[in-house]
């Protein structure tokens, strides 16, 4: 009795909260493909639920669920349409997709103005990824895309799961349910769109409108960028949000900025991938690159140093080299925001402090009661003064920490980083550590056993 109970409250909050939007019903049919089929039941199983924990948690997290609610409406819409359509010409292709461009930015956006609320990290586990429903663009591997959006959210639905795992289970079922429609999303594109999204051959031709969301309502999924958007670049290249978005545009030649794919997610290793649902073409080969235009320069936001409640904003500052926080109080916390060949001091004792998506700069502080945090950025420096009882680096490349002799016992944790090197302080001079980046993984029989690598050490 349980289970029906639980399965009737499933299919009541579809249609309560997932109904379809209004416009031209351009997908629209009484047969529904297999391959829509399939992605219902992804929407009905852990969509549904991360969107029922989402009310229920209430807040930004609640109003945040809701776009991600229409970002899904419109991938319905469309996939309904690609299974009754050819595949359009690429300006058609990127009519159709420019509202989901906008929704995505629209989700993208209200994190980044709400940075001040308590549910952040729940914000930023879902912009970090939410550029991953941009696989309707992507050919020939839509879902190596996926996957490396699914994993720019990790860091934050693991500081939820830091945050609540003792206190509120509630929100570690959500990160579950999050985490399971990204991993369910690419079981299903391997299933049914492997190279691209399977347009019908014999189907007739694609208006340039966008598409509702046609027939069954439809519930959501999880979150790209970050503070910053993600970085799905070269060595040297990270997409800006603007050009994330006027990459989606292109269609499949999005995917000349992805990393290589390793032989252990390539089809052939898995003859099972290459499977498509029901009489529908393959998908398609990538559009031919447009002829390039010139992109506006970026608008240089004005340079920012205030406190807003127990917060001291730093934000856009360029080549500034004395910038400086004193009179601090325990309570407060500093965020460093996009700041370029910069450095700053702060003095006292304070809660935490956090450098993101900032380059080449510096950081110098007495002491830090919580973490310090640096997150996307690039060729960074920190000096500590006093003491702090960690340091978590992620997503960046090159980062020296200079520790005192008060904060050797820190804990330093890093992820998806490069270049990082812990300096020790050693009589009158400092000796330099690096940090492995490189492990090697061996199953032992009973577990999976890690180690550094020495070409890493």
């Amino acid at each position: 009795m349980e289970t029906l109970v639980q399965r009737l409250e499933k299919a009541v909050l579809r249609l309560e909260t997932l109904q379809p939007s209004g416009g031209n019903e351009v997908g629209s049919s009484d047969e529904v493909a297999p391959y829509v089929e399939a992605f219902d039941e992804l929407l009905a199983g852990p969509v549904a639920t991360y969107y029922k924990l989402s009310i229920e948690i209430g807040g930004d997290v609640a109003t945040h669920a809701n776009m991600v609610n229409e970002a899904l409406k419109f991938q319905r819409g469309f996939l309904v349409t690609a299974s009754q359509c050819q595949q359009p010409p690429e300006a058609k292709l990127t009519a159709l997709l420019q509202p989901l461009a906008d929704k995505i930015l629209q989700i993208q956006e209200f994190r980044e103005k709400n940075r001040v609320s308590k549910q952040f990290n729940h914000l930023s586990a879902i912009s970090e990824s939410i550029p991953g429903l941009g696989w309707l663009a992507i050919a020939p591997k839509p879902g190596p895309y996926v996957k490396e959006m699914t994993d720019a959210a990790m860091f934050y639905t693991n500081r939820v799961l830091k945050e609540y795992k003792e206190t509120n289970k509630k929100h570690v079922e959500w990160v579950k349910a999050y985490i399971s429609f990204w991993s369910g999303l690419q079981a299903y594109i391997k299933a049914n769109h492997t190279t691209g999204v399977s347009w019908n051959k014999s189907g007739r031709i694609a208006t340039g409108s966008a598409p509702p969301s046609g027939g069954a309502p439809i519930p959501p999924p999880p979150g790209p960028p970050p503070a910053l958007p993600p970085a799905v670049s070269s060595d040297d290249t990270e997409i800006s949000r603007t050009a994330l978005f006027a990459d989606l545009n292109k269609g499949a030649d999005i995917t000349s900025r992805l990393k290589h794919v390793p032989d252990a997610n390539k089809t052939h290793k898995n003859p099972a991938l290459k499977t498509s649902a029901g009489p529908f073409a393959p998908g398609p080969k990538p559009f031919k690159t447009a002829t390039p235009t010139v992109k506006p320069a970026a608008k240089q936001e004005p340079p920012v140093l205030k406190l807003e409640g127990k917060k001291w904003v730093v934000e856009h500052q360029m080549n500034a080299s004395n910038l400086v926080i004193q009179d601090t109080e325990l309570r407060q916390v500093v965020y460093v925001y996009k700041c370029t060949q910069s450095t700053l001091t702060v003095k006292g004792k304070i809660n935490s402090i956090t450098i993101d998506n900032c380059k080449k700069m510096g950081l110098v502080f007495e002491h830090v009661v919580g973490i310090v945090e640096v997150i996307n950025s690039k060729d960074v420096k920190i000096q500590v003064l006093g003491n702090v009882p960690t340091i978590s680096v992620n997503k960046t490349d090159g980062c020296h920490i200079y520790l005192s002799k008060d904060s050797l016992a820190c804990e330093i944790v890093s992820a998806k980083s490069s270049e990082m090197n812990i300096l020790i302080p050693e009589k009158d001079d400092f000796m330099e550590y690096p940090v492995p980046e490189q492990f090697k993984s061996v199953w032992n029989g009973q577990k999976l056993v890690t180690t550094v690598t020495e070409i890493s050490c």
